[in-house]
C-alpha cells in the first residue's frame, strides 16, 4: 500500500515538475542549435482560413488580411468553408477580386476536412492555418516565413495573446508563463507535440498525411516529427484572440480539446513509440498521456491516503491534511470568486478546474464520445 501510495504521488506531480526537469537536463546535453533564419529569398505562402457560418465577422478577418505586409505575388489567400449555411460564402466570394479565394467542403465533416480540401488545391511552399478569430500582425506572415530558413524546421506555432473586453492585451499569467517555457524545450528538444491550432504554418509536404478525424495542430507536429522535422515556438510571431463571450463556455472548451487530444492517440498510437519516434514519444507520452492521467491518479491517492495513515507514520497524515486543504480552498474560491484575485489561490483554483476537465472528458472519452464536427467559439 505505501509502495502504491508513493507511485500515485510520483504520478501525480511527474507530467508537471519532473518532465519539465528532465525536459531540461536533456537539452542541456544537446549541443545546442540555433535556427537559422538567413534572410534569403521569401517563400510562397497560401494562407488557409477555416470557417464554418462565419458571416457575422468573416469579412473583419478578410479587413485584416488585407493589412498583412506580405509580397501580393508570394501568397495566396483561400477560405475554407465547412459547409457554410450562412452568407459566409457570399461575403468571401465579395473579396474575389482582392485575390481571396473559396474552397467550399460538400459535407460538414469537421475543420480539418475543410482544411484537407484547401490543402488539396495548394501545389508547393508553406502553408498557414489561421481561424476567424484570430488578428495577425502586419508583418506576422514575414517573421513567421523567416523560419522555414531553416531545413530543419516543418512547422511553427504562433504565440497565443487574449485581448480582454476593454480591448487591453491580457497580461501572462504564471500557468501560461510556464506553458510558453515548456514549449521553448520541447522546440530545442524534437519539437511541438502540440501547436497552437488557431494560428500556425507547415512546409506543404508535413501536411500530405492529413487524418480529418484527429485535430489539425496533432497532425502536423506528428507529421514533422515523421519525417525528421521539428516542429518550433515563435514567440515573436502573436495570434491576438478577443475573450469568450461566455466565460462559462471555456469549461465545454477544454472538454472539447481534450478529446480530441485522445482521438488523436487513439488513432495514431505510433506515436507513443520511442524506437519510432525516439525523444519526440518521451513528449508526448509526459506532456500529453500522463498529465490525463492526473485526475485518476489524484482520485486515487486520496482514496489510499487515509489507510495508509493506519500505519502510524505521521507523513501519510500530513498528505492527507494537505490534500483536504488544497481541495478545500479550490472550493472556497469557487464559492468566493474574490479569492482568486489571490495568487496562489488562483493557481490551486485554475489547476483543481483543470483537472476536473481532464477527467469528465476522460469519462466521456471513455464512454465513446468522440467530437470531429467542431463549433466555432462565439467571441
Amino acid at each position: 500500500m505505501e509502495f502504491v501510495f508513493w507511485l500515485l504521488v510520483f504520478l501525480s506531480v511527474f507530467s508537471y515538475f519532473v518532465y519539465p526537469l528532465l525536459l531540461k537536463f536533456f537539452v542541456r546535453l544537446q549541443s545546442e542549435e540555433k535556427l537559422s533564419q538567413s534572410g534569403g529569398e521569401l517563400p510562397f505562402l497560401t494562407l488557409i482560413i477555416t470557417a464554418h457560418n462565419e458571416a457575422h465577422r468573416i469579412g473583419e478577418k478578410l479587413d485584416n488580411t488585407m493589412t498583412l505586409e506580405y509580397p501580393k505575388d508570394k501568397l495566396d489567400i483561400v477560405v475554407a468553408s465547412d459547409n457554410s449555411t450562412d452568407e459566409t460564402d457570399a461575403i468571401v466570394e465579395s473579396f474575389a477580386q482582392k485575390g481571396v479565394r473559396l474552397v467550399r467542403a460538400t459535407e460538414r465533416l469537421g475543420k480539418e476536412n475543410a482544411q484537407l480540401q484547401a490543402i488539396k488545391t495548394v501545389e508547393k511552399g508553406i502553408i498557414v492555418f489561421s481561424d476567424v478569430a484570430t488578428k495577425i500582425e502586419p508583418d506576422g506572415l514575414t517573421k513567421l516565413a523567416k523560419y522555414f530558413d531553416d531545413p530543419n524546421v516543418g512547422a511553427i506555432s504562433s504565440e497565443d495573446r487574449f485581448i480582454s473586453k476593454e480591448g487591453k492585451v491580457a497580461g501572462e499569467g504564471a500557468y501560461v508563463k510556464y506553458e510558453m517555457w515548456l514549449r521553448k524545450q520541447e522546440s530545442q528538444l524534437a519539437g511541438l507535440v502540440g501547436l497552437s491550432g488557431s494560428f500556425f504554418a507547415a512546409r506543404r509536404e508535413v501536411c500530405e498525411k492529413w487524418d480529418i478525424h484527429s485535430p489539425s495542430d496533432f497532425n502536423t507536429a506528428l507529421n514533422s516529427a515523421s519525417l525528421g522535422l521539428k516542429a518550433v515556438t515563435a514567440p515573436d510571431v502573436l495570434g491576438y484572440y478577443t475573450d469568450l463571450a461566455d466565460p462559462s463556455k471555456e469549461y465545454n472548451r477544454k472538454i472539447r480539446t481534450v478529446i480530441r487530444g485522445m482521438t488523436a492517440l487513439e488513432r495514431h498510437p505510433e506515436v507513443l513509440n520511442p524506437f519510432r519516434h525516439g525523444w519526440f514519444a518521451f513528449q508526448v507520452i509526459s506532456h500529453k498521456l500522463l498529465r490525463w492521467t492526473v485526475p485518476w491518479t489524484l482520485l486515487g491517492l486520496f482514496i489510499i491516503t487515509p489507510f495508509c495513515m493506519q500505519l502510524g507514520d505521521g507523513i501519510y497524515t500530513l498528505a492527507f491534511i494537505a490534500q483536504v486543504m488544497f481541495y478545500g480552498l479550490a472550493l472556497l474560491a469557487h464559492w468566493l470568486p474574490k479569492l482568486q484575485n489571490i495568487g496562489i489561490v488562483k493557481i490551486i483554483y485554475f489547476f483543481t478546474q483543470v483537472n476536473i476537465a481532464l477527467f469528465d472528458a476522460s469519462i466521456k472519452f471513455l464512454s465513446g464520445k468522440r467530437m470531429t464536427v467542431w463549433q466555432p467559439s462565439a467571441r
